[in-house]
């Protein structure tokens, strides 16, 4: 597909707004391999978040995602964020623990999405879905999710959530209630602009590609 399946997530978003237009829609897409216009077809569709996850730290980039580039994420996070003064919407990212990153390089990782605008970021542990991939370097203990949690709430995320069990879609509901609350800790996040309220369907459109 020459847009990387822009369209298909574009055409499945209008047809659950004409369906269910109370819905609030999530999306999780590929990196559309720096495509622009791949990248606008879906903004221009209007879903209420917008996920692209980073996976994994810089350095383990060619081993994690050999097909990706880490700077071609955070540059498709800054230009969906720009997006955001022509229309309010959250953007999101995720990151897998436990693939040999280091506490520092991880916490070094969450400055670099935070500092694309990015308003929500999930962290988890990574689980090898079989012995033919990547083996689990490290399992983090609840304790240390939390200490991750801390730091990215203190860079000023609208919501942070980690743990062992997190994934992108993990709870995604909540995430827009809590921002539409002030957040986590409203003392420490930016005062909360009025983002279109969660119905109780969220729909989480997900397209996977290798390397994306």
């Amino acid at each position: 597909m020459p847009d990387g399946g822009a369209g298909h997530f574009a055409q499945t978003i209008s047809w659950i707004r004409k369906l269910n237009p109370a819905c609030t829609i999530e999306v999780l897409i590929p990196d559309f391999l720096g495509n622009q216009d791949a990248l606008n077809t879906v903004v221009d569709a209007k879903p209420d978040i917008l996920n692209h996850n980073t996976e994994t730290v810089p350095r383990l980039y060619k081993r994690v995602r050999p097909d990706a580039r880490y700077d071609q994420s955070m540059e498709l996070l800054r230009r969906a964020h720009l997006r955001k003064s022509e229309r309010l919407f959250l953007t999101k990212s995720g990151v897998m623990a436990g693939l040999g990153e280091t506490v520092d390089e991880l916490i070094e990782t969450f400055r670099d999405i935070r500092a694309t605008g990015c308003d929500i970021l999930t962290v988890g542990q990574y689980m090898s879905p079989t012995p033919k991939h990547i083996p689990i370097e490290k399992y983090y203990s609840p304790e240390e999710f939390g200490t991750l949690e801390r730091e990215a709430v203190a860079m000023g995320f609208r919501f942070v959530e980690a743990g062992p069990l997190v994934r992108s879609s993990y709870h995604a509901g909540r995430h827009v209630e809590k921002i539409q609350h002030g957040g986590q800790d409203e003392a420490n996040l930016e005062a909360s602009k009025p983002y279109p309220s969660p119905s109780r369907n969220l729909v989480h459109l997900q397209m996977e590609k290798r390397g994306a």
